[in-house]
């Protein structure tokens, strides 16, 4: 039996363009009208805009956005065993059920594919969602049980585990080193045929609501490629716009940012609004696009249809709550749904602002004054703010430590909306990356997430130092995911949340050397200092011991953290923490905070060495220090790599 006889719809075997791939496909007028609006542009595309599509095509092979020919071929024939295995498995079914021979010959079943994969913009060794559909006799139980059986007995199947009790219960594994996401679906058909149309909104009637989720995901990919009018153009502006995203950190769905879906009904709304034009045009049209967008005006990729199977849709009309939705883009399969649910005020900021950039990179790359490598930079995430709450999740175990982690990561969107409502906060950024958190002990054994949110706490007139207790605010959101995993009978002695404020010059005591590499450069704030300093550098080194100490003291202020205990065995409440203050009067810092607060040691001068007061009041990675003189209108940069004692030989002028 061929493998590929197994699994020949080759509508859910999507297309990739390998690197050698001719990927500029010209735009052709058609007269079918897409969208719920018409668009905004016929322009076809001019050889510029082909040159420039190339250009793009070539920025993206370095980031692994496209799968090798072979790589493609290996899925297909992983997918083809797969659904070869979900045939068998029905028919035995059928069989213990006695259903007739006539009926078990012809009763079908099979194996769907959505999400990136299916929308033919997966990356590299990226995972398949899938989906089994199975006729009616065929149980959930029957999927979580035999099914799961018949999947142990392959050799090609690794670390397997079924998720029954999720939202939208699944079965992982790792098919022939192919990770797969596998969802379960009955129907109520007596027979699955082989050229089933997911989209047909008559396939909902008589199903439970488990059944209606799992099909979703399929009905929704499957209906955004029939609305967009050149699939190709689509498939690599998404390709570029999931790229950008998550380089510059707002690829997320769980964290109130957009996941894969919401980013590709975005570009699909693009590429209807832009029905002929490629790539190149498209990715600058979808900054331009979604930069001036009036939220909370939803994006809709074509008019919501009522089945009237009563199952609930997105509209603020009937629903409430639906009204406060902040950036609504609304699934194009019936029962249409906000996939855009978990964004904050905090995350649309974020993006938003995010679009505008693009917009002017891609304003840049059109004029030519910029290549499309510069959309790509990532974005230094742990300079943008002053002020960061790092959270850490720790477990005794890998095991309990997985599951702690998927659970604290569920609910942080939770922390960043009771931040958002703390008066004195206007934003808070959490990064979607995590990192390998720091052991307490040694000695103890640990597994520990860190996740890292920048904070911009408001300006108040009249006040230089600022208290705001953040005890409230992580109390709340720490209860809520103690009580959930008790609740889910989860929670095992020593899962533990620990919350601390953090200064930027702080983190990289806490954060991987990768991400925040210790610099060797002098760095500190912006100092105002008269002519006389300026002319004293010109002449000898002395000016910098003459100088009075009060304008050097750039010491780390004292980190001021919280420490979050986990409950004891059987605790009524969770028990309160140490309050949390972001100023000079906050507490004293928990255990993992204590090295970003250790009291420096006093400065001690020696003859000879002007640099010795400057080192002892940075440490050793330093900072950046600025001398702004303002009756010269210059400005001096400290960029010693070895902090010379001759200061002369280390300073650079720029102007301002």
């Amino acid at each position: 039996m061929a493998i590929k006889s197994s699994y020949s719809d080759h509508n859910h075997i999507c297309p990739v363009f390998s690197p050698s791939t001719n990927q500029v496909l010209l735009g052709r007028e058609t007269p079918k009208h897409y969208g719920i609006t018409s668009p905004i542009s016929l322009a076809q595309a001019k050889e510029a805009d082909l040159v420039l599509t190339h250009r793009l095509t070539e920025a993206l092979k370095p980031y692994g956005v496209f799968e090798e020919e072979l790589e493609l071929q290996r899925r297909i024939h992983v997918l083809g065993k797969l659904n070869t295995l979900v045939k068998e498995w029905i028919r035995d079914v059928s069989e213990t059920k006695n259903l007739p021979a006539s009926v078990i010959e012809t009763v079908g079943g099979k194996i769907f594919t959505f999400g990136s994969y299916r929308l033919g913009v997966h990356t590299k060794g990226a995972d398949i969602d899938a989906l089994c559909v199975a006729p009616r006799h065929v149980e959930r139980t029957d999927f979580f049980s035999s099914f799961l059986d018949k999947l142990k007995e392959q050799e090609e199947v690794k670390d397997l585990r079924a998720v029954e009790e999720a939202f939208v219960p699944v079965i992982k594994l790792s098919f022939d080193s192919i990770e797969i996401d596998i969802l379960f679906a009955r129907l109520a058909l007596q027979t699955i045929p082989e050229n089933l149309d997911l989209r047909d909104d008559g396939l909902l009637k008589n199903l439970d609501i488990r059944c209606i989720r799992s099909l979703n995901g399929c009905r929704v990919t499957d209906e955004i490629l029939h609305l967009v009018p050149n699939i190709e153009n689509f498939r690599l502006t998404l390709r570029t716009i999931k790229l950008w995203a998550k380089r510059h950190n707002i690829y997320s769905n769980i964290l109130g940012f957009l996941g894969g879906v919401s980013w590709a009904m975005l570009v699909a709304r693009t590429c209807q609004l832009y029905p002929n034009a490629v790539a190149s045009t498209l990715v600058h049209k979808f900054f331009l696009v979604f930069s001036k967008w009036e939220w909370p005006n939803p994006v809709l990729l074509k008019q919501p249809e009522d089945c009237n199977l009563n199952l609930p849709v997105w509209d603020p009309r009937v629903t409430p709550s639906d009204r406060y939705h902040l950036m609504p883009i609304i699934t194009p399969a019936y029962p249409q749904q906000n996939s855009t649910y978990n964004v904050s005020a905090s995350t649309r900021a974020v993006m938003v602002d995010e679009f505008k950039q693009g917009l002017s990179i891609t304003d840049e790359i059109l004029q030519s004054k910029a290549e499309w490598a510069k959309l790509f930079e990532a974005p230094n995430f742990f300079q943008k703010y002053k002020h960061y709450i790092v959270l850490l999740a720790s477990a005794p175990t890998e095991k309990q430590h997985l599951e702690w982690v998927g659970l604290v990561e569920s609910k942080i969107r939770i922390l960043v909306g009771n931040l958002e409502k703390n008066e004195f906060i206007t934003l808070a950024h959490v990064n979607p990356q995590s990192f390998p958190g720091p052991k307490e002990s040694r000695e103890k054994e640990e597994v520990s997430t860190m996740w890292v949110i920048g904070v911009i706490f408001k300006k108040m007139e009249a006040s230089e130092n600022l208290n705001v207790d953040l005890t409230i605010d992580i109390q709340s959101f720490t209860d809520t995911v103690y009580r959930q995993a008790m609740n889910s009978k989860m929670f095992e002695a020593d899962m533990k949340i620990q919350a601390m404020h953090v200064k930027r010059r702080q983190l990289h005591q806490l954060l991987p050397n990768l991400v925040m590499p210790k610099r060797r450069k002098l760095v500190c704030s912006l100092l105002t200092f008269g002519l006389s300093f300026c002319s004293v550098l010109q002449h000898s080194t002395e000016g910098l011991r003459q100088m009075n100490d009060s304008s050097l003291d750039l010491s780390l202020d004292s980190d001021n953290s919280m420490s979050v205990p986990s409950p004891t065995a059987v605790p009524a409440t969770v028990p309160t923490s140490t309050p949390v203050k972001c100023g000079p009067l906050g507490p004293p810092p928990s255990p993992i905070a204590a090295a970003a607060s250790q009291p420096e040691a006093p400065a001690v001068k020696r003859p000879g060495s002007p640099m010795q007061e400057v080192r002892k009041r940075f440490k050793s990675d330093a900072e950046v220090f600025n001398l702004y003189c303002p009756s010269r209108e210059i400005q001096f940069s400290l960029c010693s790599q070895e902090f010379p004692d001759n200061i002369v030989n280390c300073i650079r002028l720029r102007p301002t």
